[in-house]
Formats: C-alpha cells, sequence, structure tokens
C-alpha cells in the first residue's frame, strides 16, 4: 500500500484553510482516499521520514515548534511528542545518515539545528546548531533549506539577505558524531536574487538551484571529495514575455536524471529543462501552467507523476511526465485539500 502525507498551513496570517497534517491512502487506480487529519499544532509543513520509514517529523511554520509521530500499521499517524527548538520559522527537516539525528533549518532564525532521536522514534535535545551570520551583529541570513548530497555526507543549505543578510548556498561538511557542520564552500547570490531550494542530481555531482526573486535557476559543478562548488550557469525561469512579478519556488531532479522543473508562484507556471548528459548544463524545453495558484510545493512521487501543492487553490495537481519529451500532461484525479505546502510518499 502507498500513503501521502500532506501538510498543510492552518493559521489566519498565512490565509489559510488547512486543518492540519493529512494522511491519504493512495489506491491501486492512483486515487487519493483520506484517512486521518491530525491537529496537533498550527502550520505543519515541510516535513520527512526517518530512513526505515516508521517516523515521520514535521515542522510548524512560523513558529519555532517541530514534531515526531509514529506511523501505525494502516498508515495513520500517532503523535509521540513536540518540542521548541527557540529558532523561528522552521521550514524544512531531514535525518542524517545513520538515523541518528534530526536537522531542521529556520528561516527568521537564520539556523541549523541538530537534534538527537530517541529509541522510541521521539525528538530529544538539540545537541549542535550552526547560524549564518547577517551584515550586523544579530543580525542572520534567513536559511530556507537542507539538503544532503546524495551521501548525506554534506548538506546544501540556501538562505536569503532579506535586507539584513546575504543571499547564498553552502556545502557544510557533516560531522555524525557530534551533529555538528564545518563549511566546506559558500556561493554569494547577486543581491536581491534570494537563493531559496536546490535538488542534487544521482550522480551527486550537478547541483541546480533556483533563486526567488531572481526567478532564476542555477548550475553548479559539486567536488564530493573537497566540498566545493563552482557555479557554471544560470538560467530564468519564466518565459521572456513575462514581465510581472514572479517568485521562484521548488526546484526538482527527475528521477531519471534527464530533466531538472522548478515552480514559480504568482506566475503559476512549471519550467522544464533538459539536462546535457556530459556536461550537466541546462536548456529549457517548456512552460507549463500548474492548474492553480501558488505553486508552493512539487515532487515527483513513486508512480513516476509529478504533484504540484497549489497552496493558494487548496489542490494537489498530478502531472504524467514524459521522460523522453519532458512534456508535463495533468492527470484528471486532483486531490482538494486546505493549502498544501508538502508531500511526503511512504511505501509499505
Amino acid at each position: 500500500m502507498k500513503y501521502a502525507y500532506v501538510g498543510c498551513r492552518t493559521t489566519k496570517a498565512r490565509n489559510a484553510r488547512g486543518n492540519g497534517l493529512m494522511v491519504y491512502e493512495i489506491q491501486p487506480d492512483g486515487s487519493w482516499n483520506e484517512t486521518q487529519c491530525l491537529f496537533v499544532e498550527d502550520n505543519p509543513s515541510y516535513q520527512c521520514l526517518d530512513l526505515e520509514q516508521k517516523y515521520l517529523y514535521s515542522v510548524h511554520g512560523d513558529l519555532t515548534l517541530v514534531s515526531s509521530y509514529e506511523i501505525l500499521a494502516d498508515g495513520t499517524l500517532r503523535h509521540l511528542n513536540t518540542i521548541d527548538i527557540g529558532g523561528k520559522n522552521p521550514v524544512d527537516v531531514t535525518v542524517d545518515a545513520a538515523n541518528q539525528h534530526v536537522i531542521v533549518a529556520t528561516l527568521q532564525g537564520g539556523t541549523l539545528y541538530t537534534i538527537r532521536r530517541n529509541a522510541d522514534g521521539s525528538l530529544g535535545g538539540v545537541v549542535s546548531t550552526f547560524t549564518y551570520e547577517g551584515k550586523e551583529e544579530g543580525k542572520v541570513s534567513t536559511i530556507h533549506q537542507c539538503l544532503w548530497d546524495q551521501t548525506r555526507s554534506y548538506l546544501f543549505a540556501c538562505a536569503q539577505g532579506r535586507g539584513n543578510g546575504y543571499g547564498q548556498m553552502r556545502a557544510l561538511k557533516y560531522d555524525q558524531e557530534t551533529g555538528s557542520f564545518t563549511e566546506a564552500d559558500r556561493f554569494l547570490s547577486r543581491t536581491w536574487d534570494e537563493p531559496r531550494h536546490a535538488a542534487v542530481h544521482p550522480n551527486n555531482r550537478w547541483v541546480y538551484m533556483c533563486e526567488e526573486k531572481g526567478n532564476k535557476v542555477l548550475y553548479f559543478d559539486f567536488d564530493q571529495e573537497t566540498g566545493k562548488l563552482k557555479a557554471l550557469q544560470e538560467l530564468s525561469t519564466v518565459p521572456e514575455t513575462v514581465t510581472g512579478y514572479s517568485d521562484a519556488s521548488e526546484v526538482s531532479v527527475d528521477p531519471t536524471g534527464q530533466w531538472v522543473l522548478v515552480s514559480n508562484r504568482y506566475t503559476d507556471i512549471l519550467s522544464v529543462y533538459r539536462i546535457d548528459p556530459l556536461t550537466g548544463y541546462l536548456r529549457v524545453t517548456g512552460f507549463y501552467p500548474c492548474l492553480g495558484k501558488t505553486p508552493r510545493f512539487c515532487c515527483f512521487g513513486p508512480d513516476g507523476r509529478y504533484y504540484v501543492a497549489n497552496e493558494d487553490s487548496d489542490t494537489i495537481v498530478p502531472f504524467a511526465f514524459d521522460s523522453v519529451t519532458g512534456q508535463l500532461l495533468p492527470a484528471l484525479d486532483i486531490v482538494h485539500t486546505g493549502s498544501p505546502v508538502c508531500i511526503t510518499f511512504r511505501e509499505n
């Protein structure tokens, strides 16, 4: 059986219509049946599974909280505990290669938190922190993502300046024993371009990063021996005829390693790029409507389809993806749920 876990924003401050963390059982025909709506704290947003897929961890956007859940035999969730890490607005979460620590990125907090996992899957205490400095004492660069390389030895963490800090992406070497990070390299963006998210190619050499305000996708060469990053290319994430406001949001590499996809909010389009198999450079091949408003999150599902969470139209739209042509074709089985911002898939 296949399951989908959807984080949905809940607060009036976010103009949200969600009711909490949603659980769906995915049927053989691809349709989703809701099996649980669980509310613990407001704004369950980005989430991840542990490596054994027995537990789920969720951050609560705009707050300072992180929650843990046990996954039961029927795919539903049982809340284990919620901890306060102190960092404002946790926006991403992942686990390390030993399944020993949970890593959380905080936006306004500008800090990565390493949290000990207890034997029962619950969250323990914070064992290490790593803060991105700002332009002045007491200011920070706002971290938007915590993404492992394919070996989970390095963490890529994009951050935005937002006036007080520096737009950047760093490669951080991870110490498995202590849960601490050491900087290996950093890329500084142009002012106001604001790096947001990155995606790593299966070969672990090529990294693709989208810049939210610059509406760009950048290609980097990554040396996994030294942790060094080399920026080699940037392309627009919107057509040349788009002159209005747009925010790049999510970037994905398809499972075959042949394509990069980027979602753009407010213009509400999906951009598709072909990866040169020899060099890693990108070539744009098409732009597609996301069939909703504000595609904050997108990912490939276990069925090979591309799922787009349209936050402001309360829909998750699946697209059939042709890995030969790069074409996106919308499916008819749209999922309706309030303010979706993250999808995590699990198979028994």
